[in-house]
């Protein structure tokens, strides 16, 4: 795999970095664009306004499929807590949950729409993270959408890991769909729940061959989980399997798009 580093100066935009994934050049392509950016915290319409910005210059690039990080509408509340203790909630944290709260978005709804049609608008599949709500709970959720502007499904993360757990629902069994598409089947698995075994098995036997794996983890121990589900998925199958995992960044760090052929 090459890496071909954009000249782009930090935090001015994004850096775009193209990947040669070395497969078999008599095999189709699909180009594909990672997302590495951040969201803007408790400003969905200001989110959705970049989401189409990053999109617009991924189709330009002649990219086919997005796919966005974790929790990218919405937000992943790294070091917050909510003012939450045991038998005790502060007054803040619970106006910055409000907030929160706030931030997420219905399924379906107008942002789900307004997601769909930016799909459209710039002919790309879309997978996107988000915070959903569905009355006032909340869950880390992933949707798909096709290149003609329609909403496929979601994924609702299974298992939040530690304290997100004080936040966010738990998704179950009805939500781990494997989408058939005219570029390769596409499914989803969201930060930690990457390294529950059966939920990766029930994907494979579901023919999944463009696996997205959004996280808000950027330690080198998730590098070692993406490199293992990439390993592991020779087993399944003899013709391979595509792994990506776009990493949420910090409110201050610079963007990154990452653009491969598949």
């Amino acid at each position: 795999m090459a890496l071909v580093p954009s000249s782009t100066p930090v935090n001015e935009s994004p850096v775009f970095t193209e990947v040669d994934m070395g497969g078999d050049d008599s095999a189709p392509t699909v180009r594909a664009t990672v997302v590495q950016a951040s969201t803007v915290f408790y400003d969905t319409p200001a989110t959705l306004d970049k989401a189409e910005r990053l999109l617009a210059e991924a189709a330009g690039y002649g990219s086919q499929l997005v796919v966005f990080p974790e929790a990218f509408v919405g937000g992943y509340p790294r070091g917050s807590n909510f003012g939450v203790a045991i038998g005790n909630r502060t007054a803040k944290g619970k106006e910055e949950f409000r907030k929160y709260h706030a931030a997420a978005i219905n399924v379906p709804g107008p942002e789900v729409d307004r997601l769909a049609s930016m799909a459209g608008k710039y002919k790309v599949f879309l997978v996107m993270g988000v915070i959903e709500k569905e009355g006032y709970t909340l869950y880390c959720t992933v949707l798909f959408f096709d290149s003609q502007g329609c909403y496929l499904g979601k994924h609702r993360k299974i298992m939040p890991t530690a304290l997100e757990r004080i936040i966010w629902g738990f998704g179950d069994g009805s939500t781990i769909p494997v989408f058939d598409t005219p570029i390769g089947k596409i499914g989803a698995a969201i930060c930690w729940e990457n390294k529950m075994p059966l939920l990766r098995t029930a994907m494979y036997a579901k023919g999944i061959e463009i696996y997205c794996a959004p996280t808000a983890d950027s330690r080198d121990l998730w590098q070692a989980s993406m490199t293992h589900i990439a390993l592991e998925v020779s087993s399944y199958h003899h013709q391979g399997l595509y792994l990506l995992g776009p990493i949420m960044t910090g409110r201050h760090s610079s963007q990154q798009i990452l653009i491969l052929e598949i």
